[in-house]
């Protein structure tokens, strides 16, 4: 079990995927100091109800955020690029003086690689074409087409599916389930 910061949002963050962010609150700003100067990872959670800004109730089931780049945007405030680790479930949550979010979380293992199913086929075909349309975010993004549980990952941030679907997609274990649930959307 470890304790981390939690960064609640209204996006829901997959394991190797991309996360800009703008920081301008205190509490995050002191946050990513820490984080830099610890080499330590933030957890993403989505909001289920309330605001960034605010309290908030959060999914239990968020992803790891590492810290790969930062610099100053033209409006003053501090740009983060991040990328997702690893998934985990919270046991426990408290909130520091500063508004911070804190918990205790179990990491959730990840299963080995495991091949995209023929009859999947087509949907590391589509990300191949989509994904490098998207923008810098996915510029520097090792493609993993081979890979199911990758492949799921990117199609679950990138359909325009309601984010308590895409969450469910978080929470499925099965990389193979994840594919068979969004293979007809997309």
């Amino acid at each position: 079990m470890n304790s981390i910061a939690l960064f609640p949002l209204n996006i829901v963050l997959f394991p190797d995927g991309p996360l800009p962010l703008r920081i301008f609150e205190t509490r995050y700003v002191d946050m990513v100091r820490r984080c830099m100067r610890e080499t330590q990872t933030f957890g993403v959670v989505l909001i289920r109800e309330g605001n960034e800004v605010g309290p908030a109730e959060t999914y239990d089931v968020g992803t790891l955020a590492k810290i790969v780049d930062f610099h100053q945007l033209s409006d003053g405030l501090l740009g983060l690029s991040c990328v997702g680790q690893q998934r985990f479930r919270i046991r426990s949550r408290s909130r520091q003086a500063d508004g911070l979010n804190l918990a205790e979380v179990d990491r959730l293992a990840e299963r080995p690689a495991v091949a995209v199913p023929a009859r999947h086929a087509r949907l590391p075909e589509l990300l191949k074409s989509v994904l490098p349309q998207l923008g810098e975010v996915y510029t520097d993004i090792e493609m993993r087409l081979d890979d199911a549980a990758w492949v799921g990952h990117r199609l679950a941030e990138i359909l325009p599916i309601p984010l308590a679907a895409k969450q469910s997609c978080l929470e499925l274990d099965d990389p193979i389930q994840r594919l068979d649930v969004l293979s007809p959307l997309a």
